[in-house]
């Protein structure tokens, strides 16, 4: 009887082991895991924050400015280049004329 119990207690112990064993690796090898993420998510973090340096430095006024006259080829509006259109009640062009500029002097 005490041989059986003996028995049953070494099967018991050496189960109770290899489980032991094996949450021991698997609670490692998830360690590991949230160590590389916890790396990876520092790394996305900095790229992230160079990427908002890098936008606000693209969208400085100046630059958009920049861009708006090399390649859009657009220009700022003045009262020398003001054109008027008439349109008559059916939503024709009537007229389009320049504005006529009359320099006030200082």
């Amino acid at each position: 009887m005490t041989q059986r119990l003996n028995i049953a207690l070494v099967v018991a112990l050496l189960l109770s082991s290899f489980w032991l064993i094996g949450s021991s690796h698997e609670s490692r090898r998830l360690f590991v895991a949230l160590d590389r993420a916890r790396a990876q998510a520092s790394e996305l973090q900095i790229e992230f924050e160079r990427l908002q340096v890098d936008k606000r430095a693209q969208a400085t006024p100046l630059r958009v400015e920049k861009l708006a006259r090399d390649k859009l080829k657009m220009f700022d509006n003045s009262p020398a280049r003001t054109h008027y259109v008439a349109l008559s009640e059916s939503g024709q062009v009537l007229s389009s004329s320049p504005a006529k500029v009359q320099e006030v002097a200082p």
